[in-house]
């Protein structure tokens, strides 16, 4: 075998030697330390007949150019020149050979191509092999080998047989008349015979009159012969019961040309799609790519739209557009491609005028002949009326249906930003109710939402116009007034809102009446910015509130300064109790009768670094805001009975409770844990609580009250005789000791109605079997008359004011020295 070798198990033609020699022959000539062997060794010598078939290319400028070529090549090339450029040469050699060689430069090695020449209609495949090589002239010499592989065929033939489509020729048959009888198969492929399911043999030279394919149908036959007497063509399609086949007849004198596709899949794929289209629950139509029209419309479009089907289909999309929105969608429709999916939601008319929303999914068909869009619809009308509750519910209150603080801050914002260039006012009002948590705590929270509910309507017929009026929260409105308001304005309609808030409310027969506080910020002057403006207000009403209420106040500096202290106040504060700043001072509890101390009141002090000594009438209210009351008030708790249980067995301790300390549910367990820590007996502790710890919670706060009864703790009245219903709290629980106020003392001398007071406490005591203890004992005259009304305990500066821990031993044995003198 000499003239082929096999290889990878394949026989190639002898051209794969010569290949493979030249190879080794470029390989051979390249010298260590170069990038291309030179022109010389490789392309000089000993090519022998192999250089008959090279094409020798330079570089010039970069294009390639034709050097040399040998004979073989100029009879491939067609062209015997040298030294022309590479664009002179036929387009495929041209093509072949620059990519070649464009290859072989950029990896500097041997690149092997391969040329596909078509002559007079037959096909040539040729191997091209790029050689780069160096020339002693600089640049670079690129040598291309060129030779035919395998055999040619005929590329028309080839196409022919190979096209799944049946291809016929048939030539007509006349009678004497000269009109055609018959027609007979004179050229076929192999599609046609499968097509026809008959071999080739058995078809060609056939008659169509003797029948046995489906061409010899008598009516296929007359629309054959129709076709050679017009000298037209025509497309037409047969159907039999298994399949579809469609048939292009071409008349070239008596001579027909036929081209034969089976399109039963696409008949299917039609009747399935009109299956589809026709009972889709879907809305749908198609249609004409040009014009717009209608041209098919299926049952859930007519239902969902309520136009008739003959309306649809004398119809134009435009006319189930709302006018305003024919541009944006004739814009739509003229960027649309093969598929359209939609970046919107648009609206669209049904026949009764109404608008829906919809979102539309389209695809470019062939709909009976025509070039269309087939559309389907889908009504999201429902969904956007949700998405606008939802959106609706974001920025309003669900109780009251104002708007809420996100809405109200950001209609703020956007009045600021409009009132800034003619420096206009915008007020900000911050609405506050007056005793609302009684009516919650009288008749339950769902009567107070309806009483918010009543507020807010009274408050949307007051506030109209640009103005905007929210809620932000329990019984806290706001309301933005845009429209430049003078101060005076801004106050008279505050007065006029406040009368309007306080008048009566009537609900399932209860009259109710609460009252309104109002506080006020106007911009420029009390801020630019919306959180400054309602952080202002805010310290206003603060203000107002703090006056009693009913009134409305306005902003001023004095009022942020105010603020800045309270916030310092409130830094400081828990910087205090984590230095150990607080300290527990103690005033005696002087028995009358015996003279002598039975207890000591224990008294919180703030000893600050800078500031010196704090009184508690400044601080304890905001450690009560902040919540710092809590863990303070279990120091102390814990302080004074560890103190205590350093005093005489019979000397007793009395300790202040806050409201809030009943709040947080953990008294009791704060009360044992000092107790058992100290190892102070219950007996000796005394709780002291004022009637604010009956108005809130009232039932929850007994019950911590009896828990520490039953510990054996005793508990007092505080302030007693100040409040509103002192004496149904008496009722209530059983006090152990009721202590009357200072402000009854002072006045002892002067004032018989004290006087009177002090008598019916103390009586109220001696019947109840409740000890009572009179506060701010300054004088001897106050102490004799205590005595002689009754009293049972006194304390005050007469005996001695509160003193550190340090003085408290001292201070007993003062009294103690007193009574053995007087004894």
């Amino acid at each position: 075998m000499t003239a082929a070798r096999k290889i990878s198990g394949k026989f190639e033609p002898k051209i794969f030697d010569d290949l493979s020699v030249l190879r080794r022959k470029w390989q051979a000539a390249l010298c260590p330390g170069e990038t291309l062997p030179h022109y010389e060794d490789v392309m000089l010598g000993s090519l022998g007949r192999l250089a008959d078939h090279i094409v020798l290319m330079k570089e010039s400028n970069g294009a390639f150019a034709v050097s040399r070529t040998g004979r073989y090549a100029q009879k491939w090339l067609d062209d015997e020149r040298w030294d022309i450029p590479l664009t002179a040469l036929p387009p495929d050699c041209a093509t072949a050979l620059g990519v070649a060689t464009a290859s072989a430069l950029v990896n500097g090695r041997p690149h092997l191509a391969m040329a596909h020449c078509v002559r007079d209609g037959l096909v040539r495949t040729y191997d091209v092999l790029a050689l780069p090589t160096s020339s002693r002239w600089g640049g670079t010499l690129i040598g291309n080998y060129v030779n035919e592989r395998g055999t040619q065929y005929n590329l028309l033939d080839t196409i022919f047989s190979a096209t799944d489509e049946g291809v016929l020729s048939l030539a007509a048959i006349r009678d004497a008349s000269g009109r055609p009888s018959d027609l007979q198969i004179v050229h076929l492929n192999q599609g046609a015979a499968r097509l026809l399911k008959r071999p080739s043999a058995d078809l060609m030279w056939r008659r169509l009159s003797t029948g046995r394919n489906l061409l010899c149908a008598p009516d296929v036959i007359e629309r054959l012969f129709s076709v050679i007497e017009s000298g037209s063509g025509c497309q037409f399609e047969i159907d039999s019961q298994d399949r579809c086949l469609s048939i292009g007849a071409t008349a070239f004198g008596d001579m027909l040309s036929l081209t034969v596709s089976d399109v039963t899949a696409i008949k299917r794929r039609e009747s399935s799609f009109r299956l589809l289209f026709d009972n889709n629950p879907v809305p749908m139509w198609v249609f004409d790519a040009e014009s717009t029209e209608f041209i098919g419309v299926n049952d859930a479009a007519v239902q969902h739209y309520g136009y008739s089907r003959a309306t649809f289909l004398r119809m134009k999309l435009r006319q189930i557009w709302p006018e305003d929105e024919w541009i944006t969608h004739g814009e739509a429709l003229r960027d649309i491609g093969d598929i359209y999916h939609s970046n919107r939601d648009w609206r669209h008319l049904k026949a009764d005028g109404t608008e829906i929303h919809v979102l539309s999914f389209g695809r470019r068909v062939v709909f009976e002949g025509r070039d269309g869009y087939l559309v389907a619809i889908v009504d999201i009308t429902e969904r956007r009326r949700a998405e606008a509750r939802i959106a609706h519910m974001a920025y309003h209150d669900g109780l009251t249906n104002l708007p809420n603080r996100d809405f109200y801050q950001d209609h703020l914002r956007q009045a600021l930003e409009r009132s800034q260039p003619g420096n206009k006012r915008v007020a900000v009002l911050c609405v506050d109710l007056d005793l609302f948590k009684n009516v919650n705590d009288a008749f339950g929270h769902p009567m107070g939402d309806r009483l918010l509910r009543m507020v807010a309507e009274r408050l949307k017929a007051e506030v109209g116009g640009g103005n905007v009026v929210a809620r932000l929260g329990g019984d806290e409105f706001a309301i933005v007034l845009t429209s430049n308001v003078s101060p005076n304005e801004v106050s008279d309609f505050s007065d006029r809102l406040i009368r309007l808030l306080s008048d009566r409310y009537e609900i399932d027969g209860c009259e109710l009446i609460v009252g309104a506080s109002i506080g006020i910020a106007l911009s420029p002057g009390d801020g630019d910015a919306c959180e400054e403006l309602m952080r202002n207000a805010d310290m206003a009403l603060y203000r107002a509130k703090t006056d009693g209420g009913g009134v409305h106040r306005f902003f001023e500096r004095e009022m942020d300064r105010e603020a800045q202290k309270r916030r310092d106040m409130e830094f400081d504060l828990r910087r205090a109790f984590a230095n150990g700043e607080f300290e527990l001072h103690y005033q005696p509890l002087v028995d009358i009768a015996s003279d002598q101390i039975s207890g000591f009141e224990s008294l919180l002090r703030w000893r600050h670094p800078q500031n010196g000594m704090i009184s508690p009438a400044e601080f304890i209210p905001i450690a009560e805001d902040i919540g710092l009351i809590v863990a303070l008030g279990e120091w102390v708790l814990r302080e004074a009975c560890t103190e205590a249980a350093k005093w005489p067995a019979g000397v007793k301790v009395a300790v202040n409770l806050s409201p809030v300390q009943f709040r947080s549910r953990n008294l009791v367990q704060a009360v044992i844990s000092a107790l058992a820590h100290s190892g102070l007996s219950p007996l000796r502790l005394e709780l002291e609580i004022t009637e604010s710890v009956f108005l809130a919670e009232t039932e929850a706060n007994l019950a911590i009250l009896h828990q520490l009864r039953e510990l054996g703790v005793s508990i007092s009245m505080d302030d007693f005789g100040t409040g509103y219903s002192s004496l149904s709290y008496l009722r209530s629980f059983p006090f152990d000791k009721i202590k009357i106020d200072r402000s009854f003392v002072k006045d002892l001398a002067e004032r018989s109605d004290c006087a009177a007071i002090v008598r019916a406490i103390s009586t109220l005591g001696r019947s109840l079997n409740i000890t009572t203890t009179a506060e701010g004992v300054e004088t001897i005259d106050q102490l004799d008359r205590l005595r002689a009304e009754g009293c049972n305990q006194v304390q005050g500066f007469l005996f001695s004011a509160a003193k550190p821990t340090a003085e408290v031993a001292e201070l007993l044995r003062t009294f103690g020295r007193r009574a053995s003198q007087a004894a």
